[in-house]
């Protein structure tokens, strides 16, 4: 019998060290499974072919408070909202569309096409036509305004990009020379003023080509976004239909690229998403800033105090147009945020009490 058991024991050892063997990891496998497990989530881009499925994470996924999200499209609905999109790190988690518009209804940016004028400026300049720290009177010739030449020679392209032109914001949205008057010098006064769309004309200017075309090859297309360019009176309006916003925001949020192209570079995306001076800490190259300590509102010389939307985070920024058009940017939550629609309350150029009223609803599912 002891041949017997040595088997039987030679058998149990041999199973037990087979087992083992197949659950235990080398330290050069269990160092790469790490790695693997600490490697970040790469952002996703929609396909540049608008028929093509965007990919969508789900609230519980996320772990979000599932019960806050009826609350959220209550309010939006109620405070005329069209279309509503929030983006988790490319990927859609909430699309909706009420008050008579879906998913192709075209609608207007308003000022919060700014950005894409903005945008488009940092191309021309990575691409060497321009630069924003010349004066503007190098690409549109000297007299595109009613200063003295000294006066109008301070103003440069940045200075258009961050609302310091110095020029009077009081005498209406025209950009004719006459309209165009000396308040104050270049970079002392900061002011909300439709002068910055002499910017088009600089980039169509240096680019030798039509600010529509440049613009179409060079970032309509490259991102999939649909859409164009409405004259109306003095101003030049971008439309489109909501995800095309949606993929404008995701381009910010991933600093300036697209898939494996770098469409605008991340270093003048770094310098538009930050303070551009020294007047209003909230704003950028046309960008709206949150977590700042102070900030300016269009119309007004005063300065308040405090964060521009305290129920968001700090570092969120923002395009923001008449009557709540929306691009919330949010890199610490990897959210991109789109609201387009009428007027949520009284009719308003940029900011309004709505954009706290639905950073409150927003947290509540997010946090």
């Amino acid at each position: 019998m002891k041949p017997i058991y040595f088997i039987s024991f030679f058998v149990c050892c041999m199973f037990f060290f087979t087992c083992s063997s197949d659950d235990t990891q080398t330290p050069e496998e269990q160092q790469e499974e790490e790695e693997q497990e600490q490697q970040p989530e790469t952002i996703y881009f929609p396909s540049l072919d608008t028929t093509a499925l965007w990919e969508t994470k789900s609230i519980a996924d996320l772990e979000w408070n599932t019960s806050e999200l009826q609350p959220l499209l209550d309010f939006l609905e109620e405070k005329n909202t069209k279309s509503f999109i929030v983006l988790h790190h490319g990927k859609i988690v909430i699309e909706t569309y009420m008050n008579g518009h879906n998913d192709t209804s075209p609608w207007y940016w308003a000022s919060a096409g700014k950005t894409l004028t903005a945008t488009i400026t940092g191309i021309a300049q990575d691409e060497g036509y321009l630069d924003i720290n010349a004066k503007v009177s190098d690409y549109l010739g000297t007299g595109w305004t009613s200063a003295t030449l000294n006066q109008e020679n301070l103003i440069t392209s940045k200075h258009l990009l961050s609302m310091t032109s110095g020029l009077d914001d009081t005498t209406g949205d025209g950009v004719s020379s006459d309209n165009l008057q000396y308040i104050a010098d270049a970079g002392t006064r900061w002011a909300y003023h439709n002068v910055y769309v002499k910017l088009q004309d600089i980039v169509a200017q240096s680019t030798n080509n039509t600010w529509d075309a440049y613009f179409d090859t060079k970032l309509k297309s490259k991102i999939g976004m649909s859409g164009s360019w409405i004259p109306l009176n003095d101003l030049n309006v971008y439309w489109s239909n909501t995800r095309s916003m949606a993929r404008f925001g995701l381009l910010i949020y991933a600093n300036g690229k697209w898939e494996d192209q770098q469409i605008v570079s991340e270093s003048y995306i770094t310098a538009a998403t930050n303070t551009s001076q020294d007047i209003n800490l909230a704003y950028g190259y046309l960008w709206w800033l949150n977590g700042k300590s102070s900030y300016h509102l269009p119309q007004s010389q005063f300065e308040f105090q405090g964060e521009l939307t305290p129920n968001a985070p700090a570092d969120m920024f923002a395009a923001l147009g008449k009557n709540d058009q929306k691009i919330y940017v949010v890199p610490s939550k990897k959210l991109v945020v789109i609201r387009m629609g009428e007027a949520a309350d009284d009719s308003n150029f940029a900011l309004s009490n709505f954009d706290n009223e639905l950073w409150e609803k927003i947290s509540s599912l997010t946090n």
